[in-house]
């Protein structure tokens, strides 16, 4: 790339906000630079290839963590929580974004990511058993909405290490759209700060292998998390971002069943949304498969269970008070309240149930610590953007997990993307 060009537009970040945008401004031939901290993972769907892009705050073998203990499984890589997500598809806080004035039907019915409900047919052993005990109940256990392509899914269940077959939509795939379409990308650069003068953004400062660069543009939008886009805020001058942090806190409940697993399909085949609205958690099956399982158990210190053939598991999902904090240095502080763990409790106890009906032994049951996964709210709509998703300075923009005002507790990646296909109508009508 030519050090001296001026882009339109810069996007850093390359997840579900930040490959969309691309995709859709390139389409309509402005010129475009995607900057991506991370690499373009060569090999996923393994526990050694996780160990490259799953962040770990620059310390082998470790987890990142807040200041208060509280885990985060994070990635740094092209294509961002994608390439590692379950390939969820569900619609979140759709009634709070409209509110605001932001409504995304148009946008969801326009995505191009082919979603569909995961088949029963397919389901495990395992989760068959669970659905059956889930209705026995009288819960609410329905096929999850995926982003995969079954007639190519091995169904091995490795969705959290990337899928090696091809089968997961993941941004990547809008990311080379947008590079047919003229966008140009910079991998392995991290953006320090956004250069603001007379109120107004002018484009980006960023350090990689080559040393500290400037490049400037007429829009800069920030689609690199809810980790990374407050940090890059705050450094630029916008002291509001960084409060507001939800992480969409989690747990997973194991038992053991006599020749029961989930070993062969998709991570959470199955979603209970029931107590979403009214009690902040939903319920999904969730195990790590067998090759996963060590690097996991191990990483939150707990050699619970080493064998995946007799193990049924869920996980437990909520809303968690977004009373955390993010740094401009990316540390952060995410305590889990009182409120927290009774909503953790009370789905662990309705999961329990569940898993013993399904044929678990109850005294096998065991639990995780909590943990979190879709770190965000901290450049929330009505807060540090308005519902254009512009900041407090003119032609800087942000679109990542970190406006969303509030924990969803659902997977937001679809909502994610719908919000840059809004985004970009308004940037390049």
């Amino acid at each position: 790339m030519n050090p001296d060009k001026k882009y339109e537009f810069i996007v850093v970040g390359s997840g579900a906000g930040g490959a969309t945008l691309a995709m859709e401004l390139a389409k309509k031939g402005r010129s475009v630079l995607v900057v991506e901290r991370g690499i373009r993972a060569k090999k996923v769907g393994s526990a050694r290839n996780i160990m490259r892009y799953y962040d770990s705050s620059g310390t082998p073998n470790r987890l990142l963590k807040s200041k208060e203990g509280t885990i985060l499984w994070r990635t740094i890589m092209a294509g961002g929580t994608t390439i590692v997500s379950c390939g969820n598809a569900a619609r979140c806080l759709e009634e709070e974004l409209a509110e605001l004035g932001i409504n995304l039907d148009r946008e969801y019915s326009d995505m191009e990511t082919g979603v569909v409900p995961y088949s029963k047919q397919r389901l495990s052993e395992g989760s068959k058993r669970i659905l059956a005990a889930s209705r026995e109940l009288g819960y609410k256990m329905e096929p999850m909405p995926k982003l995969i392509d079954l007639d190519k899914c091995r169904r091995c269940g490795n969705c959290i290490a990337g899928c090696a077959y091809g089968a997961k939509w993941t941004a990547l795939e809008f990311l080379d759209r947008a590079i047919d379409d003229g966008a140009e990308i910079l991998y392995s650069s991290k953006v320090e700060k956004v250069r603001i003068e007379n109120g107004k953004a002018k484009g980006i400062t960023l350090t990689n292998a080559d040393g500290y660069r400037e490049i400037m543009a007429d829009a800069v939008i920030l689609s690199a998390g809810g980790l990374g886009t407050p940090s890059i805020l705050q450094k630029s001058g916008i002291k509001e971002a960084g409060d507001n942090f939800f992480m969409d806190l989690y747990v997973n409940v194991h038992g053991i069943a006599s020749d029961l697993n989930q070993t062969n399909e998709p991570s959470m085949a199955l979603i209970d949304l029931e107590f979403q609205k009214s009690r902040g958690f939903i319920l999904s099956p969730f195990i790590q498969q067998s090759q996963m399982t060590k690097f996991f158990h191990k990483a939150e210190r707990k050699n619970l269970l080493t064998s995946n053939n007799d193990l049924l598991g869920m996980m437990v999902k909520i809303a968690d008070e977004s009373i955390g904090h993010v740094n401009p240095d990316g540390t952060f502080s995410k305590p889990v309240t009182d409120k927290d763990w009774d909503k953790l409790n009370e789905g662990t106890a309705i999961t329990r149930e569940i898993l013993v009906k399904a044929g678990a032994y109850s005294e096998s049951i065991t639990v995780s610590r909590a943990q979190g996964a879709h770190p965000g709210g901290t450049a929330a709509i009505g807060k540090v953007v308005d519902k254009d998703l512009q900041a407090k300075a003119d032609n800087l923009f942000v679109c990542d997990c970190s406006v969303l005002p509030d924990s969803p507790g659902m997977p937001p990646i679809l909502t994610i993307a719908a919000l840059a296909k809004r985004l970009a109508k308004t940037l390049a009508p």
